[in-house]
């Protein structure tokens, strides 16, 4: 368990200028550019066979809905900007088609534990067009009990009835984005909603039975000032909401162009970005938040509270997952899937997508699989990702390995670490000190093969600043 001391500010200003690098942020491991297009359709369907014999071992879905009305220059997912709403109709009958493929190939494989929507903005779609979906999906998979449905919603164009609709089929848990309160950094970004607006939902999705509700806030965005970030967390403490997501803004103008668009004179310079980070720290702890893994804070009583000092916290494509599944069937354009050991996207253009899936095919496209030594070292990096902490000794007995012998190199790149106070090392246990949970992604890095050995020396970076 963490100790809830926040970081020194001084310290963690000292350490600034070593450890911020491009780094990735570990929703997989091995990560997404490791992905080839040698890897497609024929693979996938061998990975769904072998798990269609797990009958009952539960699964993970995710629908991908990539459609906005506009496009929020901060954004850095795979999204379709469109005010065309009828032009995207035939998406949800593609998806269901999907679905109903991939059903096909593994049909004894019925039970979810968890079910994420995602976007684009999922309630980009009307209330009966998504409950349309989620009622043919459950058609071919049914919810274990206490099965996490989960979506994620704009409060700019999320009704009343969107929480509603989604309730009656089952949906438990909702996530909004709100990134900052301030209307001088929302203009900037084209993100411009009201406090308001934000807490309407959240008290009609409470009033509805939704838990884990959250809220996303970004640091690292355009005319983000110390003072005014303290107000938008204030804000968002008194909306009262279960969980709370703060992100680094991820500013990678050559793999987002419309980035380009933002005036990198006025984004906030290293120090006082790692400082607004350090505010969100202090006064999400200082109201009775506990951090949890990364960059994500829980309510006490929430279930990712009660997940980590249990241990059992885990962390795929769609966050923190307190019942993760045995594997994770991705639909829609770009869904990224984890199925018996392979890593599986789907086709990101949507002309190419809808022709493949009419076509009667998956449209799996690229991916990557894991070798035994892939999936030791992603079980090592999650652990520290999720809760902080590597227990030496459960990893030696689940792989059969001597941890010292099989991590040595990746023990002497973390010793340094260890001096600077960021990490502790004992024969039991690798933990990360209160000041090491700020640069968890640089101590994750020690155990990333592909990290030192393809993408320490490249000149063009492929991954947002650590920082």
């Amino acid at each position: 368990m963490t100790t809830k001391a926040p970081a020194d500010r001084a310290t963690v200003r000292r350490l600034i200028d070593r450890y911020d690098r491009p780094g990735p942020r570990y929703t997989s491991y091995p990560t997404a550019v490791e992905f080839s297009d040698a890897f497609g359709r024929e693979e996938y369907e061998k990975r769904l066979r072998e798990a269609d014999s797990l009958g009952d071992a539960p699964l993970s879905l995710y629908c991908h809905l990539p459609f906005c009305e506009e496009r929020c220059l901060f954004c850095g997912c795979h999204v379709i900007i469109t005010k065309h709403h009828e032009r995207t109709d035939p998406y949800l009958d593609l998806l269901k088609k999907e679905i109903a493929l991939v059903s096909a190939m593994a049909p004894r494989r019925r039970k979810f534990a968890q079910l994420h929507f995602g976007g684009g903005t999922p309630t980009y779609f009307s209330p009966s067009d998504l409950r349309g979906l989620v009622e043919e999906l459950l058609r071919y998979y049914e919810p274990l009990p206490g099965a996490e449905m989960a979506i994620e919603v704009d409060p700019r164009v999320t009704t009343l009835e969107h929480i509603d609709e989604l309730a009656e089929v089952g949906f438990n848990r909702i996530s909004m984005g709100v990134q900052d309160f301030t209307p001088e950094v929302q203009e900037r970004i084209h993100r411009v909603q009201t406090p308001e607006q934000t807490q309407a939902i959240v008290e009609h999705a409470r009033s509805r039975g939704y838990s884990g509700i959250n809220i996303d806030l970004i640091y690292g965005l355009p005319l983000q000032t110390p003072e005014s970030f303290e107000k938008t967390v204030e804000r968002v403490i008194e909306i009262g909401v279960d969980r709370v997501a703060c992100y680094s803004f991820a500013y990678v103008p050559w793999l987002q162009g419309h980035q380009k668009k933002l005036d990198q004179s006025e984004l906030p310079s290293r120090d006082v970005k790692m400082e607004l980070f350090a505010i969100v720290r202090e006064r999400l702890i200082g109201a009775g938040y506990e951090p949890i893994g990364m960059d994500h804070f829980a309510k006490p009583d929430d279930e990712l509270a009660r997940a980590r000092h249990e241990g059992r916290l885990r962390r795929n494509f769609q966050g923190y997952a307190v019942i993760p599944g045995d594997d994770v069937f991705g639909f829609g354009i770009s869904a990224i899937g984890d199925v018996r050991g392979a890593l599986v996207q789907n086709e990101k253009k949507l002309s190419r997508y809808a022709e493949l899936v009419s076509e009667g095919h998956l449209p799996a496209v690229r991916g990557f699989l894991r070798t035994r030594d892939d999936a030791i070292r992603a079980d090592v990096i999650h652990r520290l990702m999720c809760n902080f902490v590597i227990d030496i000794p459960e990893v030696e007995k689940i792989w059969e390995l001597s941890f010292q012998d099989y991590f040595r190199k990746d023990l002497e790149l973390l010793l340094p670490h260890v001096d600077e106070g960021l990490v502790t090392l004992d024969e039991r246990a690798i933990r990360a000190t209160p000041v090491g949970e700020l640069f968890v992604r640089n101590l994750a890095i020690c155990f990333d093969r592909y990290m030192r050995e393809k993408h320490a020396n490249e000149s063009k970076p492929v991954f947002s600043r650590t920082v």
